[in-house]
């Protein structure tokens, strides 16, 4: 029988491409309930601080709805072959977020501080502002690939965003990290948020062209493949940027970031696991090397190995010395297992930075170790969604920059967490979505944009083969 009266081919080919389920509905259901537990979460507050339900509770279920139900129509529209999990995670952490904030503006503490602002209405601005950039990526982003041209403008723009903290009258210190800009009527931003984004197609695009030169080894110690001495100019330049970032801004976080991602993103690129070691030992032998003469960074180190002390000496009102970190471990262990209860705890003892980079402290106090573990869970749903769109991706460049991403987004969790939990020194980041901050909520809202733009890419099913007449001919005409 010939292979045209066989009606098998043309099925498998129509299922192929049409056949594909677009998961819309299942972000759609994800999404109810994304909106729904913020919600609940707001009542308990309410009724555990005031002993009834917040007058805002309406207005705040229908405006964290709405911004849901404008990204949900957006990416059925704009991307209706992408991961479905993404945005509903996304709005449960900004959601709960929200929540926890506005718990926080409710403390008499907190209120008696010389510099209290209600941070809540500011953070559900920030929210619709940051939805909506994740709008104009998915509408205006029609495929990523486009950002491969953009390789080396990336690379100025990503340098030029890192260096506007160090202009004078511009960049603001802030409790002795250097990362702020202040710009007059919008307050202050934080550059270094947006520049990893721009770094990440920076990198995918440089290491799509390199990554044959940078895999190749020169000689083999104790077991491993050093790279050749010329291929090692890259990871040196970017290594010097994290130190430089560390020297000059004082700040431990970003040049972690930064160079954390580089190592990912190569290791990724060329599959040595020797660049993955060279990383951990450069950025080991920098931290540790600026950290001698850095006071800033020292005195992040000393609270790290000695909170206690730390917090007895900032209670004798010796200056330089912080009882946050100290604060933030007992908020952690008065939770214990399930938790207080929302509004039920005492982390607004943490006073100003309760809100922002302690804002894990209070979910660890007032939702236990199990709400913590829940939101550890949700940020790795958000990762392993980003790793697998890379391994889905079918292009180089989609595929290192979805890894990158996702990289940027679990090194910013684990350094974040790290320091609230006493892991590792302190580093003045935000945690991604939770945390109070314009420029991390807008950042992030960015960086998902553009992995459910390369997950729609990369589910997308392929078309169709359109048929051939000339075949069809030789196969009737054939015996």
């Amino acid at each position: 029988m010939s292979s045209s009266s066989n009606p098998s081919t043309h099925h498998t080919s129509t299922i192929g491409s049409i056949g594909t389920p677009s998961r819309r509905n299942t972000e759609l259901a994800l999404l109810v309930f994304a909106v729904v537990i913020p919600v609940f979460a707001y009542a308990n507050v309410g009724l555990a601080i005031n002993d009834s339900v917040p007058p805002g509770l309406l207005s705040y279920g229908l405006g964290l709805g709405l911004l849901a139900g404008v990204g949900h129509l957006v990416v059925r529209k704009f991307a209706p072959y992408a991961d479905p999990l993404l945005l509903p995670v996304a709005t449960l952490l900004n959601g709960l977020g929200l929540v926890l904030i506005w718990r926080l503006d409710q403390s008499k503490r907190l209120q008696a501080l010389d510099n209290f602002v209600q941070a809540a209405p500011r953070q559900l601005l920030y929210t619709a502002l940051g939805i909506a950039l994740f709008v104009v990526v998915l509408v205006f982003l029609k495929d990523h690939r486009v950002l491969q041209r953009y390789t080396y403008i990336s690379m100025v723009g990503a340098l030029v965003l890192l260096l506007l903290p160090l202009v004078p009258g511009l960049g603001k210190n802030v409790f002795g990290a250097r990362i702020w800009i202040q710009i007059p009527g919008l307050g202050s931003i934080q550059p270094g948020e947006f520049a990893k984004i721009v770094l990440a197609v920076f990198f995918a695009g440089y290491l799509m062209v390199k990554r044959d030169a940078l895999a190749l080894a020169s000689r083999r110690v104790i077991g491993l493949y050093l790279p050749r001495g010329r291929d090692l100019g890259p990871i040196i330049v970017v290594w010097a940027i994290s130190i430089l970032i560390l020297v000059f801004e004082t700040d431990l976080g970003t040049s972690l970031l930064f160079f954390g991602m580089f190592v990912i993103m190569l290791y990724v690129a060329t599959e040595r696991t020797s660049w993955i070691v060279f990383g951990l030992l450069m950025s080991a032998a920098g931290a540790v090397g600026v950290a001698t003469f850095e006071p800033h960074v020292q005195q992040r180190v000393q609270a790290w190995l000695d909170p206690m002390r730390e917090y007895t000496l900032s209670q004798e009102g010796v200056a330089g010395h912080t009882e946050q970190s100290m604060q933030a471990l007992w908020a952690f262990g008065s939770g214990g297992t399930l938790g207080t209860g929302l509004g039920q705890g005492n982390s607004d003892l943490i006073k100003f930075a309760a809100n922002s980079d302690f804002i894990l402290a209070t979910f660890g106090e007032e939702l236990g170790l199990a709400g913590v573990m829940a939101i550890l869970l949700l940020y790795g749903l958000i990762v392993e969604r980003g790793v697998r769109t890379s391994l889905a991706a079918r292009d180089p460049f989609g595929k290192l920059l979805a890894v990158g991403l996702s990289g940027a987004f679990a090194l910013q969790v684990f350094v974040v967490a790290g320091g609230v939990m006493g892991l590792i020194p302190l580093t003045g980041m935000t945690m991604p979505f939770l945390a109070y901050g314009g420029s991390s909520v807008l950042a992030n809202w960015a960086l998902i944009g553009i992995l459910i733009r390369i997950s729609d890419t990369a589910r997308r099913p392929a078309p169709a083969p359109a048929p051939n007449p000339d075949a069809e001919m030789t196969q009737v005409v054939r015996p």
